[in-house]
């Protein structure tokens, strides 16, 4: 069945804890194809954009999927769609990494066999192979991190336009593994995913990057391509340091340098 490329759409997103606006007002279209990186400094509110986007925190916002509105879809389907990589993952059970990346093929009802394919398909793309036999709670943060990434991309796996979600999916990860990951976030969109990734790194975002987002004090303040919307003014103005933006020598995406 072929969706609309119109992935997500919400309108007037807004939130608050008490007194405290974390989003006031946030419009937004997300569509397949594209890898949409969420910025800003700590407490903009990106973490909870996603969480209220994927719907981890309910909420009254008028939020649809493939322009059809999140409570008219049956979960079960959502999920073969919709997966998520949160900020922090806890597991509680000794598990094998086999066993939880294949936590992922639960919604998909595949054959033992298949689902065995899918998931040694996704450890390769992630590094994580080696580790398959490994018991989850003696791996790294880092290996933690590339495990529930390989586990989120089965849960999608069968589907071509889906949402994928990565909230700080670098956090935890070496230089090359931080490169991998985003490479396999373009390689998504690429195929027909809309992916939208919470990142920290300016840098990283301007190199993978087809749409960045800033957010400061739960409002947008920049919307647009990397060269539209990762500037030196923007900057200033929203983490408060001054930094120069030059071209890549080679490839075309802003560079940021410290001022």
């Amino acid at each position: 069945m072929s969706l609309s490329s119109l992935a997500i759409s919400a309108s007037n997103i807004s939130y608050r804890i008490g007194s405290k606006i974390i989003l006031d007002d946030i419009n937004l279209d997300l569509r397949c194809g594209e890898v949409t990186t969420l910025l800003g400094p700590n407490g903009a509110g990106k973490s909870t954009l996603l969480k209220l986007l994927c719907d981890e925190i309910s909420s009254f916002n008028d939020i649809r999927y493939f322009e059809k509105a999140k409570d008219q879809w049956d979960a079960s389907e959502l999920a073969k769609r919709l997966g998520v990589l949160p900020q922090h993952s806890t597991l509680s059970f000794a598990f094998d990494v086999n066993e939880v990346v294949e936590l992922g093929g639960l919604p998909l009802a595949l054959s033992n066999q298949a689902l065995r394919e899918i998931t040694s398909s996704m450890m390769l793309k992630t590094g994580i192979s080696h580790l398959a036999e490994r018991s989850y709670p003696s791996l790294s943060g880092g290996e933690k991190q590339r495990v529930h990434l390989a586990r989120v991309l089965t849960q999608v796996s069968q589907h071509q336009q889906k949402i994928v979600m990565l909230d700080e999916p670098t956090s935890a990860l070496d230089l090359s593994h931080q490169h991998n990951t985003l490479r396999l976030a373009k390689d998504l969109a690429n195929e027909g995913a809309a992916v939208i990734v919470v990142l920290h790194d300016l840098n990283l975002a301007a190199q993978y990057s087809d749409r960045v987002i800033v957010l400061q004090d739960g409002k947008l303040q920049a919307d647009g391509a990397p060269w539209e919307a990762i500037t030196a003014e923007m900057i200033e103005a929203v983490y408060g340091h001054k930094t120069l933006v030059q071209a890549h020598p080679t490839l075309n995406f802003p560079v940021i340098f410290a001022a």
